[in-house]
């Protein structure tokens, strides 16, 4: 548009050579370039639609061309901006498909009456000039509707990654009964005392149940855009656990457990069913990573204004290399080198930032790494 404008000057041998665009509510123009004006005023100087010659023209739809500016009341003097001695002006409209985009204007010290070749040639300029700015924000829009489908795209297939993963921990459960039914089937291993088909059925169906209000969940969930806060409530952590462990016990059916409850009431604040479904994904991995027969422990403690959650295995861990990288989306880390695709981890952060919590790695004490979670702290926990 500048170089446009600076040629109309020298084209046309005018003072000044300006160019107003037309906000998209079509109310008023404001300055977008010039050349013999002050350039600071671009985005600043700004007429009503109708306003001054240059509004006129644009209402009108139609070059407006005045001989002397003192002596037409049209004119609109912006005190700063227009120079001094102006005398001749000639306005006309920027138009694309019978849409008024922006009004062009040469103006010169000099007393002068355009001619017809003159006001042709602005004619000219103003139309190809038209098109450009149009064309260009029709391309801004589409870049806005784009990066905004984007977006929307990115967080849908977040959310869906998310509520999927949800599924995994049940099935993964009904899997281990269905084992467990096998085995005793065959007269495999050692049933424990009280233990019996009926109840291995019962927990099962139990699971199944849980698959199936979960589905529904996701059919609700997938109606939004991504994962937004979640609701709040001070809530039992080592209870919470407990359930958990209990839920998914026959995963560890070759891993001995320790539970640590420690010594305080661990009340955290955030949303309960949220923070299972990411200790289940939690000590879920834990069923599937850690050595055979060595022990998964887990355990609660107070620091500062937090409860906070650990969860760890008998294994060498996970790299320090790697602890912050596992959090990304479709990562997965096995031995001492990332591989494969994975979003558990990616889900559980985003869970727990969106209760107000954290989740990170750090080391365990004896050669190993370990998760911690951690939630904002009860009042009534706090007075303990």
């Amino acid at each position: 548009m500048r170089t446009i404008i600076e040629r109309t000057t020298v084209a046309l041998g005018v003072d000044v050579c300006s160019f107003y665009l037309m906000d998209p509510e079509g109310d008023r123009l404001t300055l977008a370039a010039t050349n013999g004006l002050d350039p600071n005023h671009v985005g600043k100087v700004s007429l009503a639609f109708g306003e001054g010659v240059t509004g006129t023209a644009a209402k009108l739809r139609a070059p407006v061309q005045v001989p002397d500016v003192t002596h037409d009341p049209r004119f609109k003097w912006v005190r700063g901006y227009d120079l001094q001695g102006i005398t001749s002006m000639l306005s006309v409209p920027l138009t694309w498909h019978d849409r008024v985009v922006g009004v062009i204007n040469a103006q010169t010290r000099a007393s002068r009456d355009f001619s017809a070749d003159e006001v042709g040639f602005v004619v000219t300029i103003a139309a190809l000039l038209g098109g450009i700015v149009e064309k260009g924000r029709l391309q801004a829009e589409r870049e806005r509707q784009l990066e905004a489908l984007t977006a929307l795209d990115v967080a849908r297939a977040e959310l869906l990654s998310l509520v999927t993963h949800e599924l995994r921990t049940p099935l993964a459960v009904v899997r281990a009964y269905l084992d467990l039914l096998g085995d005793a089937a065959v007269g495999l291993g050692d049933t424990p005392p009280r233990a019996s088909a009926d109840e291995w059925r019962g927990a099962a169906v139990e699971q199944v149940t849980r698959l199936d209000r979960l589905v529904d969940s996701i059919l609700v969930a997938v109606r939004r855009d991504g994962i937004g806060p979640l609701a709040r409530e001070p809530f039992d952590v080592p209870a919470v656990i407990q359930d958990a462990l209990g839920e998914l016990r026959p995963l560890f059916r070759s891993h001995p457990l320790q539970f640590d409850r420690g010594d305080l009431a661990r009340r955290g604040v955030g949303h309960e069913g949220r923070f299972r479904q990411v200790l289940e994904h939690l000590l879920e991995n834990e069923a599937k990573y850690a050595p055979p027969g060595g022990g998964v422990s887990i355990g609660t403690w107070r620091e500062g204004d937090e409860v906070r959650v650990w969860v760890t295995d008998e294994g060498p861990g996970i790299p320090g290399e790697d602890w912050e990288r596992v959090f990304e989306a479709f990562v997965r880390v096995d031995g001492t080198r990332p591989r494969g695709s994975g979003i558990g981890l990616f889900a559980a952060r985003r869970l727990m930032e969106a209760m107000g919590g954290r989740v990170w790695i750090e080391p365990n004490g004896f050669g190993g790494s370990r998760f911690v979670l951690a939630l904002p702290a009860a009042a009534e926990s706090a007075a303990n």
